[in-house]
């Protein structure tokens, strides 16, 4: 019996384009909008390097077949779980985050900090630019496309499809930031981030955050 990453490689058309704009080794910050579930999957995917995300705690407990298979994807390359209604663990959870980029490895965030309700991208929240600026992290924009046919919201197997995972050159934060206590250098940094992931996708931007 197929396993489910062995179901999506045969299932999945993927294309990946800008690999070579990806750091093989080193502290990394992967920084990319947010469509499915799947997005979690299919980047590490494209890259020869494990990534670890970090994603909300309910991602981990999930109950019943769709549950079990969310579950299954958040927590099978350890990622960091996040209370998102308790803001001093979300807090926390930026330190454990931090500590990934420290140790030299591979970091994948989504600044929107949800998936996108309609496939616009949202408003970036800062934590990314606080990782950034704490860790001096390379930050490498990503676009990820076609994950939410594969995968839409309340669907619990994967569909065929094509995926696609495009890669940026790495934003250039120190031009406009330095201090990761600032709330004004991380919001600029942040704004900067999220406008390169912005011109990779082609997605239309909203200056709000999304719900």
């Amino acid at each position: 019996m197929l396993s489910v990453y062995e179901l999506l490689t045969k299932i999945i058309r993927l294309r990946v384009e800008g690999a070579e704009h990806v750091p093989p080794s080193g502290p990394l910050l992967l920084a990319s909008n947010h469509l499915s579930v799947t997005d979690s999957t299919f980047l590490p995917m494209a890259l020869a390097r494990k990534v670890i995300f970090m994603a909300k705690a309910e991602y981990f407990t999930g109950q019943g077949p769709g549950g079990r298979l969310v579950s299954w994807f958040m927590s099978r390359d350890g990622q960091v779980a996040v209370d998102r209604d308790d803001t001093r663990a979300a807090v926390r959870s930026l330190d454990a985050c931090l500590d990934v980029l420290l140790r030299g490895e591979a970091f994948g965030i989504y600044p929107e900090g949800t998936r996108s309700p309609d496939g616009r991208l949202y408003r970036g929240r800062t934590g990314v630019a606080w990782l950034a600026l704490r860790s001096g992290a390379p930050v490498v924009p990503v676009a990820m496309s076609g994950t939410d046919r594969v995968l839409p919201p309340g669907r619990i197997v994967p569909r065929p499809g094509r995926v696609s995972v495009v890669f940026g050159k790495p934003v250039q934060l120190s031009a406009i930031a330095s201090d990761p206590e600032s709330a004004q250098e991380r919001r600029a940094a942040t704004d900067m981030i999220m406008a390169a992931i912005a011109e990779l996708s082609g997605q239309d931007y909203v200056p709000r955050y999304a719900r």
